[in-house]
């Protein structure tokens, strides 16, 4: 009886003592990647101004770097953003940046590239591909209305 209660003890230890082993740390789904992209210059012109963007090191920014140079229409909202539906979809791994700053150029769902022109927080989910370096005089360069904006790979 003594040697039953033994091997069954020991069987157990061994069966929780394997299970411990197969526990997996799970990354928090919303991580996000801040460091900047090796050779993620690009170039944003409206009208005769140019600004200088890094892109960050991502899935989203490398499979929208590929996509340049285009040309775009981008409609005005809000009075802090212009967007354009893209021609294809891109990775995403969206969050919430709680704040948006003047120069972030973001993916909103998989296909809508947005470029802020003004700081202001916000409650929807973006995938930032990037920033403007200076983003100084874009408010003013892309105006009010919508624009025509051309990126292209620096």
């Amino acid at each position: 009886m003594k040697s039953a209660l033994i091997m069954i003890l020991m069987c157990t230890s061994v069966v929780l003592g394997s299970a411990s082993s197969c526990i997996k740390e799970v990354e928090p789904m919303n991580s996000i990647n801040n460091s900047t992209m090796e050779n993620g210059k690009i170039k944003i012109t409206v009208n005769s101004q140019s600004f200088t963007a890094t892109l960050l090191d991502n899935d989203s920014a490398k499979a929208f770097m590929i996509m340049l140079p285009m040309t775009i229409h981008m409609t005005e909202l809000n009075g802090n953003e212009k967007y354009d539906d893209l021609s294809n979809s891109l990775p995403t791994n969206s969050s919430n940046p709680g704040t948006i700053k003047n120069g972030d150029l973001m993916l909103y769902g998989s296909k809508t590239l947005v470029l802020f022109y003004k700081t202001f927080s916000t409650a929807y989910n973006y995938t930032k591909l990037g920033t403007l370096d200076d983003a100084t005089g874009l408010a003013s360069a892309l105006g009010s209305r919508n624009v025509t904006v051309t990126f292209a790979v620096e």
